[in-house]
């Protein structure tokens, strides 16, 4: 039997259909194990950021940055001035103890750095919405 014939084909082509699925198989399992690893990395941040200062709630911060950013952390303002999911300054963000861009820190930073300076100034640093 050679490979031109139609058994030949059809074990050709068997055998592609499998290398196919394992491939495929491997590569869900590489984005598994990396979602994974993304996931234990925040929670890791998570922990170390997890308490808010102050007496500022989550609820009140979610409502300040769905304003500033649609609550993305990644964001960065068309003017090219202000990061992240509540649009700080690099002077202000660094002024909270953050380091490099806000947008480049874990949400749970963000967050964080966000109450530690609601209570240092209350609202008014967001003038629009913070109110």
């Amino acid at each position: 039997m050679t490979s031109q014939t139609p058994v030949g084909v059809a074990f050709q082509l068997g055998s592609l259909v499998d290398d196919a699925r394992a491939d495929a198989a491997e590569a869900i399992a590489e984005r598994q194990q990396a979602r994974l690893e993304k996931k234990l990395a925040e929670q890791k941040e998570e922990g170390k950021f997890g308490d808010l200062p102050g007496t500022v709630t989550q609820k009140t911060l979610d409502a300040i940055a769905d304003c500033e950013s649609g609550g993305d952390p990644k964001v960065v303002s068309s003017s090219g001035l202000y990061y992240g999911k509540y649009q700080f300054s690099p002077d202000t963000w660094e002024s909270v103890g953050g380091k490099g861009l806000p947008s480049e820190a874990s949400e749970a930073e963000q967050d964080y750095r966000a109450a530690l300076l609601y209570t240092r100034s209350g609202p008014s640093q967001w003038p629009v919405c913070g109110q």
